[in-house]
């Protein structure tokens, strides 16, 4: 009979900056440090909203997503900068360069997070000095702070590193769950929302230590399949990996933007699905890829969100096609309410490399051409050689598409390069 030794216990860091798009600011900028310090947009535009604040300006109750307005109510002295996308970007990149120093296994999350598995690495066996270590190095080099939760899987290592803020390492052990864990408010697990939250709370479930307790058929009834999940990982239970290629893994691509003001005005509602679309258009390029769905997001004056798919019968990437579909979606579904916020994107995205050619009786014709006309230029090309009033398009996107939120993934594996 073999025996098959014990696996060897995870060991997962979930790294968290500390009010990043400040703290960015503030290692630009010194003066800027212990004072009140917001990123916001317009202020002369609805969508000059708090982006996020240095720990000073929440102290004084400015919140994310607050207006500017009621934010200098609370904060008169509040310094408001606006986004500067390409510091951010480079201070990521740097970041997640010193995190793959210590393990190849870090998978970016988000501009300002990311999961390290520190199981099987060279360094110290105290996996406190090797956080601690990294947490120094990051605020010496690029003058950022952060922090960090240590734990045996991805759910706990998170929930670790919002239980000390700023530059605070925490360790959650399965074995403390009921004292350091299950006590918080339902609100507080990652992953539930206003919405779930509200639904457990009909059913009595209060605490965090509520739903690891809870009848799990009944569970799975009132919030559906998630209950599982949730309930697992609510007892320290989650067996997902830390993977470096989850940030190939994109599934859509897509932008949306605030308007100005209300409006029920469809020209401007056309510009706006117009500049959108080629947003989209050159993030697809980028990327390489194709999408074989499309959805549009209208957002009323009264907050209410509606989302509406059309999928296709071949795959799309131009910016004409993407707004014609996007207007097909909304000349069928708006209610001719005032729109206060438009959003486009295309989905069930595939590599270009991957994807065949799907031709019919509408597309033939068009691909055909643009066939002869690809081999006109090559021709042309081997003849007189490489155009220089021709610029490739690969490149040409890379070098002018700037992320424009924080919720834009295709840029997190530039610390790769």
């Amino acid at each position: 009979m073999s025996v098959h030794p014990e696996k060897k216990a995870r060991i997962i860091y979930h790294i968290d900056m500390n009010c990043f798009y400040a703290s960015v600011e503030m290692a630009y900028d010194k003066g800027l440090k212990g004072k009140p310090v917001a990123i916001a947009g317009n202020p002369e535009e609805r969508r000059g909203i708090i982006v996020t604040s240095s720990y000073e300006a929440r102290d004084k109750g400015v919140k994310t997503t607050m207006p500017i307005w009621k934010a200098k109510q609370l904060c008169p002295e509040l310094i408001v900068l606006p986004p500067r996308f390409d510091r951010y970007r480079l201070a990521s990149k740097k970041i997640f360069q010193l995190l793959a120093e210590v393990t190849p296994l870090v998978e970016p999350v988000s501009i300002d997070e990311g999961y390290m598995d520190v199981t099987e690495t060279n360094h110290p066996v105290n996996p406190v000095k090797t956080a601690e270590s990294l947490q120094r190095k990051i605020l010496k080099e690029l003058d950022i702070p952060c922090s960090i939760g240590i734990a045996p899987n991805k759910f706990l290592a998170k929930m670790a590193s919002d239980m000390k803020k700023p530059l605070g390492i925490t360790i959650l052990r399965k074995r403390e769950l009921a004292k350091t864990l299950w006590p918080l408010s339902i609100e507080e697990m990652y992953g539930v929302g206003e919405k779930t939250a509200e639904k457990l709370r009909q059913i009595d479930i209060k605490t965090i230590g509520d739903l690891a307790k809870s009848d799990a058929y009944f569970l799975k009834q009132t919030i559906g399949i998630n209950g599982e999940r949730m309930q697992h990982q609510a007892n320290g239970i989650d067996y997902r990996q830390v993977d470096p290629d989850a940030v190939y893994d994109v599934k859509s691509i897509g932008s949306s933007e605030t308007l100005p003001h209300d409006t029920t005005d469809e020209k401007e509602i056309y510009l706006l699905m117009d500049k959108l679309a080629e947003k989209v258009e050159k993030r697809l390029n980028r990327k390489e890829m194709l999408g074989q769905s499309l959805q549009l997001m209208i957002r009323y004056h009264d907050r209410k969100t509606i989302t509406r798919s059309k999928k296709l019968d071949h795959y799309v990437e131009t910016k004409e096609e993407i707004v014609s579909y996007a207007m097909e979606l909304w000349n069928r579904h708006w209610n001719m309410d005032p729109v206060r916020l438009i959003g486009v994107t295309v989905q069930d995205i595939v590599e270009k490399s991957e994807a065949g050619e799907q031709l019919d009786l509408f597309t033939y014709k068009e691909a055909v051409r643009k066939e002869k006309l690809e081999q006109t230029i090559q021709h042309l090309t081997e003849k007189y050689g490489e155009n220089p009033f021709l610029e490739s398009e690969k490149e040409k996107s890379k070098e002018t598409i700037q992320p424009t939120t924080s919720f834009q993934k295709d840029f997190l594996d530039d610390y790769t390069r």
